[in-house]
């Protein structure tokens, strides 16, 4: 039996397929006009505008089932630049794989 070394083990690729939507768990601030429906829309403490989370802490928009933002050709600005794979996506990803150990 061979052993790889475990720098030469790759980690799985991120894609849309294989996301667990970290990312919408996130406090997502509203600072630019996307056309985000009101429905979505809540206010922080700060009277700041902020994307709707429900009670179980997920983003209103994301769609429990598919796990895929219900909006997205009207997301917010911070979703737009929250890239897939990005060092900030990988280390949510991180932290949520950790939190159910």
């Amino acid at each position: 039996m061979k052993t790889i070394p475990l720098h030469e083990i790759q980690a799985p690729a991120v894609t849309c397929s294989t996301c667990a939507a970290c990312c919408c768990q996130l406090e997502v601030m509203l600072i630019t006009d996307t056309g985000v429906p009101e429905r979505f829309i809540d206010t922080d403490d700060w009277g700041g505008e902020v994307m709707l989370r429900l009670d179980d802490g997920w983003c209103a928009a994301l769609d429990r089932d598919s796990m895929l933002c219900t909006i997205y050709e009207k997301r917010p600005l911070i979703c737009r630049e929250f890239e897939m794979g990005a060092p900030e996506c990988l280390e949510e990803r991180q932290g949520i794989a950790t939190a159910y150990r």
